[in-house]
């Protein structure tokens, strides 16, 4: 029988760490096609101005999981998207009837969600938007082997968006 297994998306760490426009059907028909991906969720911030990004996400069938910044927030970058995802995969484990994880992120606040995950033989992948800027701690880990790593520089060639 075939896995179904869900993604986790990070947009802060796509959209800082890719230096690439993604084609984002192309990616999404990648994570069904190679992971068995049945549900994409993508984990962005709310912004009124971004919406024609929003309709290009849910066009491309990923479900947009919106953060909402504190309005007494100084920091204009910080949208709680790690504490969201972890709180999020962890909740669909325990009420879900899906099989594996794939994390698109190369952020080390995951480390700890995913060396559980791995223990529990319920994590496929992390796809880390580009190896470069991945923190070191993953790539040094011993508790995670490199079958569980995929760098999304190196499927460019798929993956770009061409006007």
């Amino acid at each position: 029988m075939k896995e179904k297994n869900y993604a986790f998306i990070d947009w802060q760490n796509l959209y800082q760490w890719l230096n690439w426009s993604l084609n984002y059907k192309k990616f999404r028909i990648s994570l069904k096609d190679k992971y068995n991906i049945e549900k994409a969720y993508y984990f962005i911030g709310f912004k009124q101005k971004e919406n024609w990004l929003y309709e290009k996400l849910q066009e491309a069938w990923f479900i947009l999981v919106f953060n909402l910044k504190w309005e007494n927030l100084k920091s204009t970058k910080k949208w709680n998207i790690d504490t969201n995802l972890v709180f999020n995969v962890m909740k669909k484990i325990i009420h879900s009837t899906f099989d594996k994880v794939v994390l698109v992120s190369g952020d080390w606040d995951y480390k700890m969600m995913v060396d559980y995950l791995v223990e529990q033989n319920r994590f496929k992948k992390v796809i880390v938007p580009n190896l470069k800027f991945a923190s070191s701690l993953y790539k040094n880990n011993n508790n995670l082997d490199h079958k569980y790593f995929v760098n999304l520089d190196y499927l460019k060639e798929k993956l770009i968006y061409e006007k």
